[in-house]
């Protein structure tokens, strides 16, 4: 499978970072209040994939919920274009829509229940994909 690697970062430019993923990647369209009212699409990347080269000084925390989701969002100009998701606590969820050059790319998007209150991410990844 091809690696791509794309840049991308926040609306005003202080947070900035590189992200490597498989093309074609795939993303999940999350139905929780949040992504939907924010209409981010989340590309799932592993640590190792995923670099900050700038702004970790201009990041704030958002927490609701449970606390345990850490959203990042840039104090300036309030993009989150990065964040720790809840359902993936070891990897980083990247906004596909603030990525550079991926104009081209055609990702597969998945749904995912994002609404279950109180569900452990195992059993709604299991009804998702069962």
């Amino acid at each position: 499978m091809a690696m791509q690697e794309v840049s991308g970062g926040c609306h005003c430019g202080q947070v900035q970072f590189r992200v490597r993923f498989a093309d074609p990647p795939e993303l999940l369209n999350c139905d929780c209040s949040i992504c939907t009212k924010t209409g981010y699409l989340h590309l799932i990347a592993e640590g190792a994939d995923f670099v900050l080269e700038r702004g970790r000084e201009v990041l704030t925390d958002y927490r609701w919920g449970s606390g345990r989701a850490q959203h990042l969002f840039c104090a300036t100009c309030g993009i989150k274009s990065f964040y720790v998701p809840l359902s993936h606590p070891d990897a980083v969820s990247v906004n596909w829509r603030a990525l550079d050059g991926v104009e081209d790319v055609q990702p597969r998007i998945r749904a995912y229940d994002g609404r279950s209150p109180g569900k452990t991410t195992v059993e709604r990844m299991g009804e998702i994909s069962g």
